[in-house]
């Protein structure tokens, strides 16, 4: 992992962090150890988004629904997969023999994880301010990048698309299949309690993607 603290000029204080930031729950429970990445990912999550909206708010001149709109591109699963994939995190991540057989180390939802997960132990370790420069040091080249588009942001259209009909929107979850360590979601997302959306992933923001551009589709024909 020396490698990666180099490319990244960041010196750690407390490198067993890293070590849980890149164990997978299949390794912990092989291992029987007492934590994965989880909890790192959910703190890496915000404070992800905290960054790049400060970053957006900051340099770019745009209203809110704009910067929601690229904030969500540069911070989803398809994001987070190709900035791990460039770092060559499946060197480092550990997962257990059975993951391991069917290549965990290079899935996507796991490599897209972790990355959040390494985030949120560069700030626990080493401060705001730290992970803050690594964060904008690995994102904006791509976000000045105007050929890179990861997704489409079909949650926030459908947002619009309803807004502008004055409809209500919701989404469910009504599907949660697999181990804990590799969950398929299935989300269902309905317009004035009629569903017009059905997504599956590994992710339920993902998930809710899916269902969101299934609907659209459909309110595309039906208009």
């Amino acid at each position: 992992m020396e490698k990666l603290f180099k490319k990244l000029e960041i010196e750690p204080k407390n490198k067993k962090l890293y070590q849980l930031a890149f164990s997978h729950s299949s390794y912990v429970h092989e291992n029987h150890l007492k934590n994965d990445y989880e909890r790192l990912e959910f703190l890496g999550d915000a404070v992800l988004e905290l960054v790049i909206s400060d970053y957006l708010y900051k340099h770019k001149n745009m209203k809110e629904g704009d910067m929601t709109k690229i904030r969500a591109s540069y911070v989803c699963e398809n994001a987070c997969f190709t900035y791990a994939s460039d770092l060559q995190f499946s060197n480092y991540i550990k997962v257990g023999h059975g993951e391991e057989q069917e290549g965990g180390r290079f899935k996507k939802v796991i490599l897209a994880d972790i990355f959040e997960a390494f985030m949120g132990a560069i700030y626990l370790d080493l401060g705001y301010e730290t992970v803050r420069k690594t964060i904008l040091k690995i994102i904006v080249p791509y976000i000045e990048n105007p050929e890179i588009v990861f997704f489409n942001d079909y949650k926030s259209s459908l947002q619009e698309y309803i807004q502008t009909e004055q409809r209500g929107l919701k989404y469910e979850t009504i599907k949660e299949e697999g181990p804990a360590h590799n969950k398929q979601f299935t989300v269902e997302v309905s317009v004035d309690g009629i569903i017009y959306g059905i997504g599956s992933a590994h992710s339920k923001k993902e998930a809710e993607q899916e269902a969101a551009k299934n609907a659209l589709e459909k309110l595309a024909t039906i208009d």
